[in-house]
């Protein structure tokens, strides 16, 4: 009798089954990134005034970061404690977090919706953009709230088709989007003559075909657990359990755009809007190195928690094993590659020379720490599996709240906008030693609960 998707997470060869679960992970999350990358690229190249629009639509991003960290908190909260409890065969458990998911996936689309509606032209003032770049700000975001509740579903839900076992589903329900996205721009831009509203408007059409897609396969008999309406009603204790692992997830997300902020104003005040546009093609060069090992973490991550939950220790120290070399060796060779080939990527943006020379010139600082940063990537993975939230938060923390902000605040004052750019490797270079230090120190530790941790705080019989 062939084995259901979520028994061959506990017992198919590590090796085929990392491979398996990381590439369409991998996969998924390259896609996904091509929703704003490819936004950039064209906006970027819009005639006359793309390196204007390009900055403009670049200081958006605090805000669609922060509407992704809403989705983690729930999807990448929800998602590995529902695989835990598939380890230990609780079908009925599992759903319960899937359904609470659900709905706090759908409060949050309404909130942040109609908050961001209201305070935008404020916040985005407040992110870095000045009197030139406003209008582009606000015509890509205006049209980009609307497609919230999409946004929110398509990540969201996602992470609960990979995390019982479904990868190959989940990379296809954000390529059939990423597709949409990659055709409707052109038209939408330049056909139509829409601008920075076409982008918007191509995103936010493809992210609901996503969000359809995921959400029919999580109430079909395809899936292992599905959505059911009786367990859409939030409950304190699952909401709990949720938002114990979601936070790790949220705060890694939601502080990219406190980054933002802080680098954005800082250039804004040492530099102006050709400073604050090279941040813009730079943290779209850090999206195509990091996702890709975020794929590879995610894929594995389902592995981990699975076997964390059915007492399988040596699988779960394999799967992080395996995981740690295979994120480190990612995070080196696109590091490298963005350090040795600066203008390559720059040029991907804009044909500005300016702009171009400008961006260039500071990439290889910029990213000289992201070489090792798949460590770092592979022990905060490690920790959420685990349901460790405390640890991974402050992983979390550690690079952009305690070490990079500061720095970027700090730096400036000695050395100039340059100080700004240095921020970034000297925070990567220091959190990348104390989280690995603080792994190896406790994992065992942990580990020995391996089979005996419920997440809603039931014992086991």
């Amino acid at each position: 009798m062939e084995q259901s998707k979520d028994e061959k997470l506990g017992t198919e060869k590590l090796g085929k089954l990392i491979v398996s679960m990381a590439l369409p992970a991998v996969a998924a999350q390259l896609i996904n990134v091509l929703y704003n990358i490819v936004d950039r690229i064209y906006i970027g190249h819009i005639a006359g005034h793309g390196d204007m629009a390009l900055t403009g639509v670049g200081v958006t991003f605090p805000i669609i970061t922060i509407i992704s960290a809403f989705s983690a908190f729930a999807g990448m909260g929800g998602a590995p404690i529902a695989s835990i409890h598939l380890g230990k065969k609780d079908y009925e458990g599992a759903e319960k977090i899937l359904g609470n998911s659900t709905s706090l996936l759908l409060l949050f689309s309404v909130v942040l919706t109609a908050f961001f509606m209201i305070f935008k032209t404020p916040i985005l003032y407040a992110f870095g953009a000045s009197d030139n770049i406003i209008s582009y700000a606000q015509e890509y975001i205006t049209i980009y709230l609307v497609g919230t509740v999409f946004v929110q579903l398509a990540i969201g839900l996602n992470t609960f088709i990979s995390g019982q076992g479904n990868a190959k589903v989940a990379m296809l329900s954000v390529l059939i989007g990423a597709i949409i996205n990659i055709v409707l721009d052109p038209i939408f831009i330049f056909l139509f003559d829409m601008g920075v509203k076409g982008a918007a408007l191509a995103t936010i059409l493809s992210q609901a075909v996503s969000a359809v897609w995921v959400v029919r396969f999580l109430v079909s008999k395809k899936s292992i657990i599905r959505i059911r309406k009786k367990y859409l009603k939030l409950s304190k204790k699952i909401v709990g359990a949720i938002a114990a692992i979601g936070i790790s997830p949220f705060i890694m997300q939601s502080t990219e755009s406190l980054v933002t902020v802080v680098l954005n104003n800082g250039l804004q005040k040492y530099g102006g809007d050709l400073y604050v546009g090279t941040m813009s093609i730079l943290m779209s060069v850090m999206q195509l190195i990091i996702v890709p090992i975020q794929g590879v973490s995610q894929g594995v991550q389902p592995i981990i928690s699975y076997n964390f939950g059915a007492g399988k220790r040596d699988r779960v120290m394999g799967a992080f094993k395996r995981m740690l070399i295979i994120c480190l060796a990612a995070s080196m060779t696109l590091g490298i590659s963005a350090i040795v080939g600066p203008e390559i990527f720059a040029r991907m943006f804009t044909d500005k020379k300016e702009l171009v020379d400008l961006t260039a010139s500071v990439m290889p600082v910029y990213f000289f720490g992201i070489t090792i940063f798949g460590i770092q990537m592979a022990c905060q993975c490690a920790f959420i599996a685990l349901g460790q939230a405390k640890l991974s938060l402050f992983a979390a923390l550690l690079r952009k709240v305690i070490l990079l902000v500061p720095l970027a605040i700090i730096l400036p004052k000695y050395f100039g906008v340059s100080g700004i750019y240095y921020a970034e490797p000297i925070a990567d270079i220091i959190a990348v030693f104390v989280t690995s230090v603080l792994f190896l120190t406790i994992t065992r530790k942990f580990l020995r609960n391996c089979g005996n941790n419920d997440m809603m705080g039931k014992r086991k019989q």
